[in-house]
């Protein structure tokens, strides 16, 4: 099917950016860090609690045209550790705003064959929010369509402070002195275990930082920052996204062939893959690219 029917632009520009896209050579798994949430309603002379609300609007748009594309997983950056550092009110209207989002959207996300998932320290929510996690987890555990990763309550350094954690249980219940920890097992305890590595790291507000987000997984993803503030991300600015990511030339650990990205999700619809040459120690070897000067 061609991507225009798959999207069906509803303008002129998303209609050119659709045009440019390639259907057959997009990302496996796509990580957002969803930031400028808060200087969106200033810039508008706003509450905060505007821009949050907004920027739900724009995740909604982000995971439908995810979803209408066949993108295997997204994951979106919602509730870090050290959100908890803002204020009481802002904090409870946020775990208020994500139990509405649940309530209203999960009907249409069981319907579009969407899988939920949350990362991160889920027994430190209060009560309501991880019944209601834990809800649409089981009502979505059987789609077969795009997984929608939520990290909420996450902090990248945690994940593998309770990765190590976990090893260190094995290692002391292993009673035959050859325990040995590779690559592969730390990535088999992490909150993400049986999810590919993102292929592309989206952050907004043109923050050139990682925010302790995915930082394991995202070794060799490609970044992707954008000035656009959350709410504003629309449809087309997330093809010019994946558009950019096309154009990248990833070496895998190479010199390069002079080509651009030619990923296939075949290539990397299993995380577990060991083929030579692309993994070493079951992890995929490729080069980090920002989106603009400078590095992470």
């Amino acid at each position: 099917m061609e991507t225009s029917e798959l999207l069906k632009p509803a303008d002129s520009e998303e209609a050119a950016l659709v045009e440019k896209l390639d259907a057959s050579r997009l990302p496996s798994h796509v990580a957002i860090i969803m930031d400028g949430n808060g200087r969106w309603a200033g810039r508008r002379h706003l509450p905060r609690i505007a821009g949050h609300r907004a920027g739900v609007k724009a995740a909604r748009g982000v995971i439908e045209t995810c979803a209408r594309l066949h993108l295997p997983c997204l994951t979106l950056y919602a509730f870090s550790l050290e959100n908890w550092r803002r204020p009481e009110s802002e904090v409870d209207f946020l775990m208020r705003l994500l139990r509405e989002y649940l309530k209203r959207e999960l009907p249409s996300l069981k319907k579009n064959n969407i899988q939920m998932r949350f990362i991160g320290r889920h027994r430190e929510l209060p009560e309501g929010v991880q019944k209601d996690i834990e809800e649409a987890m089981r009502v979505t555990a059987e789609n077969t369509g795009m997984k929608l990763v939520v990290a909420l309550n996450y902090g990248g350094r945690a994940e593998l402070t309770d990765a190590f954690n976990a090893l260190l249980e094995k290692a002391r219940a292993d009673r035959s002195g050859d325990f040995r920890v590779d690559e592969q097992a730390i990535s088999d305890h992490l909150y993400t275990a049986g999810l590919p590595d993102p292929d592309l790291l989206i952050r907004t507000s043109g923050e050139m930082r990682v925010s302790n987000f995915l930082l394991w997984q995202i070794a060799y993803a490609e970044i992707y920052v954008t000035e656009t503030l959350w709410p504003d991300f629309s449809r087309a600015r997330l093809l010019e996204a994946l558009i950019d990511y096309q154009k990248r030339e990833r070496r895998y650990g190479g010199l390069g062939s002079g080509q651009t990205v030619a990923r296939t999700r075949a290539d990397s619809a299993n995380p577990t893959d060991h083929s030579a040459g692309n993994r070493e120690s079951g992890r995929e070897q490729r080069p980090a690219h920002a989106a603009r000067p400078g590095r992470f």
